[in-house]
């Protein structure tokens, strides 16, 4: 494979969407940082990827974490001196429960669910994506695109009674890409929301409906290929759709 030169983030990227995130930019050719909260975790993933070739390394990042965030940013300066691409995919899901067929049981309702579980879910999946945005794009290099995987149940016409701190949360996203695409299209940056789709990931479960690959393709296609994608923009499919 060709080496880009590139270098691309991927956060919580130790297994599931991100990690093929990372398998699949590795395979053409851009320089990968695979990042997980437990630094064994990530060393162990980015060693299994790196038997299929490519330069990929391993950095431990917990994006509730300022703290762990600009580290990861100084790290990624002092080895690489830019970053071209950061992938938001750390997310969690704390408000359902599958079966053992993978199918969900039970999904907390908005009028019962604990506050501290939504404080937690929005921590991570909303304010952990600009944490690294605020921590990276200093060291971002003029082209470069940040990638926020979102969901389309934060999409207005999606809103529902349950899983409302998992559906605010990247409704909130949503709302994050759009307000700092302009202040980043001034420093050359496109900035994009992208929903995977439900993926057979240990977030998605084995009923999903898409493999990893398939739920990773946007966020590879908005991160390397899209010929000028609208920056702010909300996508799935390779096609933008409504907030």
């Amino acid at each position: 494979m060709a080496n880009t030169g590139k270098v691309a983030v991927v956060t919580g990227s130790n297994r599931g969407i991100g990690r093929d995130v990372v398998r699949q930019l590795a395979a053409k050719g851009y320089r990968m940082v695979l990042t997980a909260r437990d630094a064994a975790d990530g060393e162990k993933a980015a060693a299994e990827l790196r038997k299929a070739g490519g330069d990929i390394r391993a950095h431990d990042l917990d994006v509730q974490s300022d703290a762990s965030c600009r580290a990861l940013a100084a790290w990624v300066k002092a080895e690489y001196g830019q970053v071209d691409v950061l992938v938001n995919n750390a997310g969690v899901l704390l408000e359902r429960v599958y079966g053992a067929d993978g199918r969900p049981i039970s999904e907390d309702d908005g009028l019962d669910v604990d506050i501290g579980v939504v404080s937690r879910i929005l921590d991570t999946n909303t304010l952990g994506a600009l944490r690294m945005i605020q921590a990276l794009a200093p060291v971002m290099s003029k082209g470069s695109r940040i990638i926020n995987l979102s969901s389309r149940m934060g999409q207005f016409g999606m809103l529902g009674p349950n899983m409302v701190g998992y559906r605010m949360s990247k409704t909130a996203l949503n709302s994050l890409t759009a307000c700092l695409a302009p202040a980043l299209e001034k420093k050359g940056i496109g900035i994009f929301a992208m929903c995977p789709g439900w993926v057979r990931t240990d977030m998605g479960s084995p009923a999903a409906a898409k493999s990893v690959d398939q739920g990773a393709d946007t966020a590879v296609w908005l991160a390397s290929e899209a010929p000028n994608p609208k920056s702010g923009g909300f996508y799935t499919e390779r096609k933008e759709i409504p907030w």
